[in-house]
């Protein structure tokens, strides 16, 4: 519901452009690549939220679970830290540091083109 509130702005200014209604069909399209370079901006700032808001839910479901079954719990954090304490845990964080930079990059990458695109709409 929070991702569709958050489209409902851009949703009407993309309905209200209207070639016709201004009769330069050229103003319009520039209207429209600019509004869509501020979707495109504003992507990694939604993304941030959004993940806030999951590991917020997350801890807050955790504590909630742990608060109706205290025992069980307890077991579930001495089997996990028993696996931890087996695995090779120099080898799993070094998979999970390459996984993040490989899904890093492209992020980067849009994310600069993002705001080139936003910078060289503001020169015109």
């Amino acid at each position: 519901m929070h991702r569709l509130k958050a489209h409902v702005p851009a949703l009407i200014a993309l309905n209200n452009l209207d070639a016709r209604k201004t009769g330069l069909e050229c103003e319009s399209l520039n209207d429209m690549d600019q509004l869509s370079a501020e979707m495109v901006a504003e992507f990694p700032e939604r993304g941030m939220q959004w993940m806030k808001d999951r590991v917020e839910a997350a801890v807050n479901e955790t504590g909630e679970y742990v608060r109706e079954k205290p025992t069980q719990s307890l077991l579930y954090a001495f089997a996990v830290g028993y696996i931890l304490n087996r695995l090779p845990l120099r080898l799993v964080l070094g998979g999970l540091i390459r996984l993040l930079l490989i899904a890093l990059r492209p992020a980067i990458l849009i994310y600069g083109a993002a705001r080139l695109y936003k910078a060289a709409q503001e020169r015109e």
